[in-house]
């Protein structure tokens, strides 16, 4: 059932040349109530554990031990920790040479890699030899991916080599240096397996796309300046990582002779993999390299580009790169004592050139401002000011904005699409129609603690521009309040508290504040509150049209 399209009348507001289509209450048909249900009954055990399960175990990871007899759950418990139980069953010969192919073509790239990272950390070049032998092995047996390439990557190297400095000098006690360097190593894997071990790998979402985008183009514009002091070959250089220290000691010794050399790599394809069992896999192989004179390794978008483009069918390609850094350790050291500082200088450059993502934040721009406000405040804030710091702002812009969506959510008015039982934000239909006598609001965020009085001093907003609208316009007067909460999905005691202070204030203004549709746990909350009690038998609906249709009909039948 529809509102008649026949029945519409058209008014023009000479003042903001808004033309406002009115529809005449009569035209509205009369239909079935239905009446909002509670959810079904559910003890707060059942509640706390499927909760827990939606946040913690959101693939359900258990359902294929489900209806299966104890060998085939151990076995399926083995391919799940330990994934190379999974692959290495099917695994070929076709397969093989796919993998020593890409892992001896990772390895031309690990090892100057491992070599030049371990340099811009302030270590020994060994130790970055050390970590692209141990960590990929034990990445290949616990890892899920089957082309990630793992090993030292330039923008943990950076923070490390920052942070430890700023503690102590690795030229005046390298050996306390080297200490730090693995016991950082070790709590960061700790820190990783924790966070996998326990489901939270959803705590990494608060970093968002955008502030990263902004973090890691600085921090390359920082790491590609600090190379500098190699390709000019610069002798007295500053070991500040902020850009006008930075560019301060270029141009102060320009009289001193170099060559820049640079090179793009492949982007990195995505893959689907999960999270929590690759945050327990790289913390793993964190904890076991720093007890093996390794430093942070982590997948690389360098290695495992290129690992891709060469054919790499599984994890196999990074036992190959490990045994060919092995070889690498063991006879060949000695070549790589003197490779040029100018190339190291070169390798990192171009290496991190590709962290600068200029379409990703053209893409920002055009589609959230927000979002790309965020990405400058983390680009700055690591060229200006310092790493650490920059990571500090990315977080905390991160957190900024989520505060924003939360504490100030959008509030719509709704109206009627002619001929339908259709209601749309007016703003964004221009067919909507306003109903006399109605103002239909929706909420389009939970109602928390932390957005109810903003929520319901913007409600009262709306009602007084609504009344100013109508005065000027000499429509019907304004009677009764349509509070869609379709898009509630949660509500807390604070804002039970504000729609009950809600009501108690409209009604003081004679008008009806009417609840619609709220979903099964709030509709559940609004019952043992005893809020509903308020409202009567008229003040819940479970759609927009039949809150207007039965309400209208109530009015009509009123003397």
């Amino acid at each position: 059932m529809g509102v008649s399209s026949n029945r519409v009348e058209a008014s023009s507001d000479a003042a903001d040349h808004e033309t406002t289509i009115k529809i005449s209450i009569e035209s509205i048909p009369s239909m079935g109530i239905h009446t909002v249900c509670l959810p079904p009954k559910k003890t707060t055990f059942q509640k706390l554990k499927h909760r827990l399960s939606e946040i913690f175990f959101p693939d359900d990871p258990l359902h294929q031990f489900k209806n299966q007899t104890c060998f085939r759950r151990l076995v399926l418990g083995l391919q799940y920790f330990f994934p190379i139980f999974q692959w290495g069953s099917n695994y070929s010969f076709s397969l093989l040479r796919s993998d020593v192919i890409s892992g001896l073509t990772i390895a031309s790239l690990a090892i100057p890699q491992g070599i030049s990272y371990a340099k811009l950390a302030n270590l020994p070049p060994i130790v970055g030899l050390y970590s692209s032998f141990v960590p990929p092995l034990i990445y290949s047996v616990l890892g899920s991916s089957r082309h990630l390439g793992v090993g030292p990557v330039s923008i943990a190297s950076l923070v490390m080599g920052t942070m430890l400095s700023e503690t102590v000098s690795f030229s005046e006690d390298p050996i306390t240096y080297l200490k730090l360097s693995f016991a950082a190593t070790f709590v960061a894997g700790l820190f990783q397996a924790s966070l996998g071990l326990l489901r939270l790998g959803f705590i990494i979402d608060f970093l968002s796309k955008a502030t990263l985008t902004g973090f890691m183009a600085g921090a390359a514009v920082i790491v590609s300046l600090q190379q500098l002091k190699g390709l000019l070959g610069i002798v007295h250089f500053t070991k500040k990582m902020q850009i006008i220290p930075v560019m301060s000691s270029v141009f102060e010794h320009t009289e001193e002779e170099g060559i820049a050399v640079g090179r793009t790599f492949a982007s990195l394809q995505n893959y689907q993999v999960d999270g929590n069992k690759e945050m327990v896999a790289i913390g793993v192989m964190n904890m076991a390299g720093s007890c093996s004179s390794c430093f942070v390794a982590t997948g690389s978008f360098s290695r495992s580009a290129v690992n891709y483009n060469a054919g790499a069918k599984t994890a196999v390609s990074n036992i190959v790169m490990a045994g060919a850094v092995l070889v690498t350790l063991l006879f060949l050291m000695p070549l790589f004592y003197y490779t040029p500082n100018v190339i190291l200088g070169a390798i990192i450059i171009s290496a991190v050139i590709g962290l600068i993502d200029y379409q990703a934040a053209f893409r920002l721009w055009k589609v959230d401002k927000l979002d790309f406000l965020a990405c400058l405040c983390s680009f700055f804030g690591v060229l200006f000011i310092s790493v650490q710091m920059g990571l500090a702002v990315a977080v905390g812009v991160s957190v900024v904005k989520i505060l924003l969506h939360v504490t100030r959510p959008n509030t719509v008015v709704l109206g009627n699409i002619p001929g339908t039982q259709i209601y749309q934000n007016l703003g964004r239909y221009g067919e909507a129609s306003r109903v006399p006598s109605f103002l239909i609001l929706a909420i389009e965020s939970p109602i928390y603690f932390a957005n109810s009085t903003y929520l319901q001093e913007r409600i009262l907003r709306w009602v007084r521009e609504e009344e100013e609208r109508i005065k000027a316009n000499k429509e019907s007067t304004m009677k009764c309040i349509l509070l869609d909460m379709t898009a509630v999905t949660a509500i807390d005691t604070s804002g039970i508290d504000t729609i009950s202070e809600l009501r108690k204030t409209l009604a003081k203004r004679s008008l009806q504040l009417v609840l619609v549709n709220p979903v099964g746990n709030v509709m559940e909350k609004l019952h043992r509150s005893k809020i509903l009690e308020s409202f009567r038998s008229n003040g819940l609906y479970l759609t927009v049209g039949e809150a207007i249709a039965d309400i209208s009909s109530l009015w009509k039948a009123q003397p």
